[in-house]
């Protein structure tokens, strides 16, 4: 979902699981739909760690639990903290697709697979990495206190623990940089370059 990004202010939700890969944050037998309904994947988003193979609710399950079980809405769990090495395996673009259609804006985590990484920022969703140091006070903290909140300000680039106080930088590169806080894809981008484009080609006739 095309959204414009300044500063996010969110409670979390906890998924503290080391490699997730993209098979858990989307099973495979989802990637032959046809639709690109942002409620078809974010329904499909961690599925088989939801659900048990009847279709009930794992109760166990971070998201299952009452205190994480309200769907992201503004300041209300937009952001994941996330294991190391989040999104790793295939390089399927639905595991992005799945988590900007749950709802969520930003994942918190110490390292990306570079592709999902990529996937992530093309789907209006901000891959942030922080230190293991840092990761792991956002879960302790998180699960402390669910209420607990954390705010991702993108045009300073910084993520701070608002419980804490502690704060840390990010990197983003200059282009993807704006065109998130513009609400712009790539296509958008090259629109506002029109006039340009056209005067260049003119030129060149």
């Amino acid at each position: 979902m095309k959204q414009k990004f300044n500063i996010i202010e969110s409670t979390c939700i906890p998924v503290e699981i080391d490699n997730c890969n993209t098979d858990l944050i989307i099973p495979a037998r989802y990637l032959a739909s046809t639709t690109r309904d942002p409620k078809f994947f974010g329904d499909a988003f961690m599925h088989d760690l939801r659900y048990d193979a009847r279709g009930n609710k794992v109760p166990d399950f971070v998201m299952n639990r009452p205190e994480y079980s309200e769907p992201p809405r503004e300041g209300v769990h937009e952001i994941i903290v996330g294991g190391q090495n989040w999104g790793s395996g295939s390089s399927r673009e639905h595991a992005a697709w799945a988590i900007s259609g749950y709802g969520v804006r930003v994942v918190i985590s110490s390292s990306f697979a570079d592709i999902h990484r990529n996937n992530l920022l093309n789907c209006f969703v901000l891959p942030v990495i922080v230190s293991r140091e840092f990761q792991q006070e956002l879960f302790a903290t998180v699960k402390a206190d669910p209420s607990a909140r954390v705010r991702v300000d993108v045009p300073a680039q910084t993520v701070t623990n608002l419980t804490t106080g502690h704060s840390e930088s990010f990197e983003l590169n200059d282009y993807k940089k704006y065109c998130l806080e513009n609400g712009y894809d790539d296509i958008d981008y090259l629109l506002t370059k029109k006039d340009d484009i056209v005067n260049y080609e003119s030129r060149r006739s």
